[in-house]
């Protein structure tokens, strides 16, 4: 491995987000490759072999914890950072269970992730600060009670990742403007997830669907 340029392998299923990351990481490391979803990314790192992967949590064909879950146990020299939109417990819990070395939203700045890849790449594990203290309860939590059996909602299942992500924004009063900002979309596209999930669990109007989901502790 380059200590001074850890070569980089970038999954995210938004070309511009993943031209903006390449842009902000500069000659700072060397990206060797970049896929969109689950299983072309699978092919690719294990091809490539590279020093990180950076990786959004949900992708078109599953979670970026499919990835990791995959390739972590036969490829040992490769970490495994998770830069996402959500910062859900959930989604941070499972990919680190799966067996990434950090997990980073994409607030962060250019120069705070170069820092990141370069601090994984060396073996650390890094987190966004607020996500730190409930990674560190969960696994705490896991050695001294059993972990329980997951729960299983029929109408929350039946959403895709992302239409669960907008759900999870809207609950905690984000308007279209600002979710499509927060996860690089367009408002047009934010619309037709809020319709489609509409559908999906027969509600109405975005107050039902606020409600909805605050009823579940989705926020």
């Amino acid at each position: 491995m380059a200590a001074s340029r850890p070569r980089v392998f970038i999954v995210d299923d938004h070309g511009l987000f993943r031209s903006g990351v390449r842009s902000e990481l500069g000659d700072h490391v060397e990206v060797i490759g970049e896929a969109e979803d689950v299983m072309p990314a699978i092919e690719g790192i294990a091809r490539l072999i590279p020093d990180v992967v950076l990786l959004d949590v949900h992708l078109p064909g599953g979670g970026g914890q499919l990835v990791v879950a995959e390739l972590a146990p036969i490829l040992p020299q490769t970490r495994f950072l998770a830069l996402s939109a959500s910062d859900a417990p959930q989604d941070v819990i499972a990919v680190i269970r799966a067996g990434a070395r950090g997990y980073v939203t994409k607030t962060i700045s250019g120069a705070e992730l170069v820092d990141a890849i370069t601090r994984v790449a060396a073996g650390d594990a890094v987190f966004s600060p607020r996500l730190a203290g409930f990674v560190l309860d969960a696994f705490s939590a896991q050695t001294a009670d059993p972990v329980p059996a997951p729960s299983f909602d029929p109408e929350l299942d039946q959403l895709t990742p992302r239409e669960r992500e907008v759900l999870r924004l809207i609950a905690r009063g984000y308007t279209y403007k600002e979710i499509a900002r927060e996860l690089f979309i367009s408002t047009k596209t934010v619309e037709s997830h809020v319709s489609s999930v509409l559908r999906k669990l027969q509600l109405s109007t975005r107050h039902q669907l606020t409600r909805w989901a605050a009823e579940r502790r989705l926020a």
